[in-house]
């Protein structure tokens, strides 16, 4: 079964609260999706560091429920 946006933002702002998050589904079908997460807890951190904070929060679901994200992290702007 094939995760909603919705359900994906809310598990990354669960892990990073005062994160900005936009999610697109890249095909329509919600199985495809591009994320960009800005977070201040990301301060300090390689790009690979910030990406497994992205990861974890979404507890595993990566190749099962979820099965494509396109991951761009970074501070605020």
């Amino acid at each position: 079964m094939a995760m909603q946006a919705d359900e994906i933002e809310r598990l990354i702002k669960a892990a990073l609260p005062d994160a900005e998050v936009t999610i697109r589904d890249l095909a329509g079908d919600g199985d495809h999706y591009a994320a960009d997460v800005r977070s201040p807890a990301f301060e300090g951190k390689t790009r690979v560091a910030q990406h497994k904070i992205v990861y974890d929060a979404l507890g595993g679901r990566m190749g099962g429920e979820l099965h494509a994200l396109q991951l761009t992290t970074g501070l605020p702007n």
